[in-house]
């Protein structure tokens, strides 16, 4: 289908963005500056309309979406009512743009995506989607701090990324990138004086995460991302809990600690000041003491 307005297809290779912030979050919107600032490529944004943090892969599937065209300079972008693998599904079906993208980006997301949390992550989802249909993919995460980060980081992460980006789109124009795995990219805070890419594997660190009673009054906490959250700090007493009606009751996540690896994993390499490159697929091998102990045990189950 033609878009109305629609950047002249030239040569260059085409990247398409989403994320799961929305496509109004700072991160994307530094990202797609920085791509169209480069000359290299025509960029494509197809994001969700607000924020789908933490929604993993989900889909819509019972519903049609839609889809709003955006202003973004020097981009053709649409803002889409479904999550992160609508968008990427969506942009790159030719239902919305005339040429499927060589490359899909996903973020940048405001929060690393590291470890379990790859699993929960909306960004990664976004990439992994792309890697679904066969087309090339990489998530990008920023390892927002409260209170330290500065939306001008956001600039710095993509300007780091670039030569990633450039280099992957080059391997594909000569056919010789790898279709087996799918990039996942964390960049540390302090990513004005990072130490350079580092080469990581998937651990297991997590933020492991509670529920505490709320009045319908003091639920108004907003997810960050999928690793950060501005948890607020009301304290529930005993005469808000006693107000509450059985029958509705509410209950708010809470972080009650955290879990990191030991071994040079993302989430330890990335807290050391690295930007990590960690390659992912589609499948969940089990862990092999796992496998031994079931293949001993299923024949033995009457």
């Amino acid at each position: 289908m033609e878009v109305p307005g629609s950047i002249a297809v030239d040569d260059r290779p085409t990247v398409m963005v989403t994320n799961d912030d929305g496509i109004d979050a700072p991160g994307l919107q530094s990202l797609v500056r920085v791509l169209v600032a480069s000359g290299h490529c025509n960029v494509q944004v197809c994001a969700p309309d607000s924020e789908k943090s933490a929604v993993s892969h989900s889909i819509t599937w019972r519903h049609p979406l839609a889809a709003r065209r955006v202003n973004i300079e020097g981009a053709v972008a649409f803002a889409v009512s479904g999550t992160p693998a609508d968008c990427t599904s969506l942009g790159i079906s030719k239902a919305l743009f005339p040429l499927v993208a060589d490359l899909v980006i996903s973020g940048i997301n405001m929060g690393s995506n590291c470890g379990y949390h790859i699993v929960y992550s909306g960004t990664v989802a976004g990439a992994r989607e792309a890697f679904l249909n066969g087309v090339p993919s990489i998530s990008i995460s920023y390892d927002w701090v409260g209170g330290t980060s500065s939306v001008q980081d956001f600039t710095f992460a993509a300007e780091a990324c670039l030569p990633i980006i450039g280099s992957i789109l080059s391997e594909i124009k000569k056919s010789s990138y790898p279709r087996k795995c799918f990039l996942n990219i964390d960049l540390p805070t302090d990513v004005a004086n990072h130490k350079g890419y580092k080469l990581t594997k998937q651990g297991r660190s997590i933020i492991q995460m509670g529920w505490r009673p709320v009045t319908s009054d003091m639920h108004g906490g907003k997810m960050l991302s999928t690793m950060t959250m501005d948890v607020d700090s009301v304290v529930l007493t005993e005469a808000d809990a006693s107000t509450m009606s059985q029958e509705h009751l509410l209950f708010k996540r809470e972080v009650i600690g955290g879990q990191a690896d030991d071994d040079a994993t993302d989430h330890r390499s990335l807290k050391e000041g690295f930007i990590t490159v960690t390659p992912l697929g589609a499948l969940s091998p089990a862990n092999v003491e796992c496998e031994a102990f079931l293949k001993d045990w299923l024949p033995n189950v009457a």
